[in-house]
């Protein structure tokens, strides 16, 4: 899911960072009765939802919870979201091998090194550390079907942080988010699964 404001960022001169991670399914965090026999004895992906994100570097960011990791899935997220032109950093994963025919794609093999001058995805992996520590630490237990809210909140606090440019502060982000959500009702029946969500 993508936030429902979100415009095309990147552009021609702009540096963009697309990676994905997978957040879910601890198998640790899981009681015996749970693992055994349902994947969840080895490490891996099972269980895990996968997250995507498109980082403009100095700008916005945007997240998207995607059912897969293929060709398809990727470069259509891609190229919905990144103006074209744009340098695009992502890491050596396949499925992004496509991009080079609308922007200036480079790889950074994290099987090698992490950084290569500009080339790498070191701010959406900043961000992924910052959205799993909060989710961890801060809310414990998330259920799947409410992963996109938590999601939007870091992305908004994360477009609306405090820069040179832009000195928010707290009061005024709060102010912020009031202002966009007047109007809007959801109920507990919403917010507990039970019935399908209100389109806003």
């Amino acid at each position: 899911m993508q936030s429902k404001s979100f415009s095309k960022i990147g552009g021609s001169g702009s540096e963009v960072e697309v990676d994905e991670t997978f957040i879910g399914g601890k198998a640790r965090n899981m009681h015996k009765s749970k693992k055994i026999g349902k994947g969840f004895e080895k490490r891996g992906i099972t269980g895990k939802t996968v997250v995507m994100g498109i980082l403009e570097r100095g700008g916005k960011i945007t997240t998207r919870i995607i059912q897969e990791r293929s060709v398809e899935t990727l470069l259509g997220h891609v190229r919905s979201s990144v103006e074209d032109g744009a340098a695009v950093y992502t890491d050596e994963w396949k499925a992004y091998w496509g991009l080079n025919e609308q922007y200036a794609h480079q790889i950074i093999n994290h099987a090698e090194k992490y950084v290569d001058g500009r080339v790498h995805t070191n701010g959406l992996e900043n961000f992924w550390s910052l959205l799993k520590r909060g989710l961890g630490g801060t809310y414990v237990s998330v259920e799947p079907f409410h992963l996109f809210r938590y999601l939007d909140e870091q992305v908004f606090r994360y477009n609306n942080r405090a820069t040179k440019d832009n000195p928010l502060n707290d009061a005024d982000r709060f102010h912020l988010a009031m202002t966009q959500i007047t109007g809007k009702r959801l109920t507990l029946a919403e917010v507990t699964g039970k019935v399908e969500e209100t389109s806003f």
